[in-house]
């Protein structure tokens, strides 16, 4: 084994150790630096062990995508129990996990779609919680409220076709919805209009969009971290002695070679696996806290949610296999979708930030993953693939959309394993688990507390991310002190206050009413479009706005069209080796090339529009 320091085509420098055979192992950062570099901690703490295109060994790729799951499972787990609540099914535990499994089966298939096709970067695509409130909000229509006789338990026959049919008529609503408003985002992509709007997107409106998807989580992360505070410092102990204090610590951990046989080879595992190191020993003692009786087994008792075996009958009552299968025809697993008007405003709202949220997602991932800013097609491919995904949701029956995770882009920050492999082995463990119906429940059995430590590292890793876009502006600037700080007070202040005051807002139009409430009660889209609005019109030059900046930080990348493609182009040569058609070109989510697979950049396209123009013109005078 010798150690190699290489420069990679992105210009980042992946340390690592060598096999023999080709294995390849992640390095400490000061390992990988000379003499004069030793003293550069800020440059050496932004290497990665793996960029996105690098395939890291199978079993890293297993368990870094097991991790990358239960990352995304709070997520993925919190929206099947809200929403069983209005859809009738709070005591219905066998139906609720029916839903966990779908959820985890659909955006399994999401995600895949996502890393192979849409924007190619080592994203996690999930369930919504931009869909979650126009949703309950539909479902609090008098139309939707549950019966009386649905909220007793005593009367509650879940097998029987009247309650069936109660929760069922929900379900189907709410699929309709999801099914037509996904078209607008379908649209909205592969036109290439969310790419001509990136025009006018840049640091200040990045910047705020990705620091509130964070900051106002801060809510659900305490509710989740207050049920056991001990058990949530805990957690967030173990991830943070992981990932920053013991990351340069290796391990050594027995393989075998031919040369050599067995032998010891350091491995850095803390620095790879921190978060799912972190939970397992979390949950483990959670787990003997449980059996040793020392967490209370009183539901009202405090402490009570961190025990293992409070979602038990979910567990014991889950099928060992069930596949989810689509309303395809006039069948799905709830019966054929229905449409209204009210749910479909609703839930476009909830696509409008959800788009909003993505774009600033790409650049956080594509920063945290050692690629370059994401080109014009590979945002519109990205989001009319995450259309394609709530397409898929509202036909599989999860209740809600898909979007990025952006948890799992504060992963990538932490884990510095930017592979897009270890996300598609992730997308397959969320297949198995939705078709293993014991897999899921185990899974969602992890306690509350525990996830919520973890919300409290992940958020704010994410917060980090958004506020270091502001680097590229000139923070001298009062004009930009001012758009930064206004954008983010507002986007945390008016979503407070919608959120209180739902009454004054209502217009007596239910649509026109879900809407309003939707987008105001979202800070992501608040502080974004004011970020937006203020950026374009407050006047300012490039350099000040961080325009140029933004632009030249990754010139070097973007000169090599090489990169581009290896990162951002459709996989098997769609588009280049196959099925590269002449007017594949002019597609708005397809990048632009010339003949040769060679990628045209602006001015090779308009001098080729000139030489068509000149050659027009010439026959024309013939003529």
């Amino acid at each position: 084994m010798t150690p190699s320091s290489e420069k990679e085509p992105n210009g980042l420098d992946n340390p690592s150790f060598m096999d023999e055979d080709g294995s390849h192992y992640s390095m400490p950062d000061h390992a990988a630096m000379g003499p004069e570099e030793g003293g550069d901690k800020g440059h050496g703490s932004s290497k990665l062990a793996y960029t996105v295109t690098e395939v890291p060994p199978w079993y890293l790729c297993i368990l870094l995508g097991i991790q990358h799951f239960l990352t995304a499972m709070g997520g993925l787990v919190a929206i099947p129990l809200i929403l069983s609540r209005e859809l009738c099914l709070q005591h219905d535990l066998l139906t609720q996990s029916h839903l966990i499994s779908t959820i985890f089966f659909v955006s399994g298939i999401c995600t895949l779609l996502q890393v192979l096709f849409g924007v190619r970067l080592p994203i996690i695509q999930g369930g919504t919680f931009a869909f979650l409130t126009p949703t309950l909000a539909m479902l609090s229509l008098p139309t939707w409220k549950c019966p009386a006789w649905t909220q007793n338990a005593t009367l509650v026959n879940a097998s029987s076709p009247e309650f069936i049919e109660v929760w069922q008529t929900r379900m189907r609503e709410v699929q309709g919805a999801i099914i037509v408003a996904s078209c607008f985002q379908i649209f909205v992509g592969f036109s290439g209009l969310i790419g001509f709007l990136m025009r006018f997107i840049g640091p200040l409106t990045i910047a705020p969009t990705i620091t509130l998807v964070a900051l106002p989580l801060f809510d659900s992360a305490g509710d989740e971290a207050g049920q056991h505070w001990g058990i949530a410092f805990m957690t967030v102990f173990f991830i943070v002695l992981f990932s920053q204090y013991l990351k340069d610590v290796p391990v050594p951990l027995p393989s075998y070679q031919r040369g050599k046989k067995c032998h010891f080879s350091p491995v850095y595992i803390f620095q790879i696996f921190p978060v799912l190191l972190g939970l397992s020993l979390s949950w483990l003692l959670c787990y003997v806290l449980t059996v040793t009786d020392v967490l209370p087994a009183d539901p009202n008792s405090y402490g009570h949610p961190a025990r293992t075996d409070t979602r038990g009958d979910v567990l014991s009552q889950a099928p060992w296999f069930r596949l989810p299968y689509p309303a395809l025809s006039l069948t799905g697993q709830w019966g054929v979708p229905t449409v209204s008007l009210a749910g479909i405003f609703g839930i476009l709202a909830g696509v409008i930030s959800s788009m909003l949220e993505s774009v600033g997602d790409y650049y956080a991932c594509a920063r945290l993953s050692g690629a370059p800013p994401p080109p014009k097609e590979a945002i519109s491919r990205g989001i009319g693939v995450e259309g394609i995904g709530c397409l898929l949701a509202g036909a599989w029956g999860t209740g809600n959309g898909t979007t990025s995770y952006s948890e799992n882009v504060g992963a990538l920050g932490i884990t510095k394993v930017g592979s897009r492999m270890v996300i598609i082995a992730g997308a397959c463990a969320m297949l198995l688990s939705g078709i293993f119906g014991k897999v899921g429940a185990t899974l969602a059995s992890i306690p509350t507390p525990v996830i919520g430590g973890m919300f409290l590292v992940m958020f704010g890793v994410i917060t980090a991310v958004g506020i270091s876009n502001l680097q590229y502006t000139d923070m001298n600037s009062s004009r930009n002190i001012f758009i930064f700080g206004f954008s983010v007070f507002a986007g945390l202040t008016i979503p407070n206050w919608a959120s209180k005051n739902s009454a004054l807002l209502e217009t007596g139009i239910i649509q026109l009413d879900q809407v309003i409430q939707v987008l105001l009660t979202t800070g992501m889209f608040v502080g974004g479009l004011l970020g937006f609005i203020l950026d374009n019109t407050i006047p300012g030059t490039e350099e000040e706005r961080g325009l140029l900046a933004w632009k030249n930080s990754h010139k070097g990348e973007e000169g090599n069209s090489q990169l581009i493609s290896k990162v951002y182009d459709l996989p098997f040569g769609i588009g280049t080796k196959h099925c590269a058609v002449s007017w594949f070109r002019y597609l708005p989510a397809c990048p632009k090339r010339l003949p040769g697979g060679k990628k045209m950049d602006g001015l090779e396209r308009s001098v080729k529009a000139s030489s068509e123009r000149d050659s027009e013109t010439a026959a024309d005078t013939r003529i």
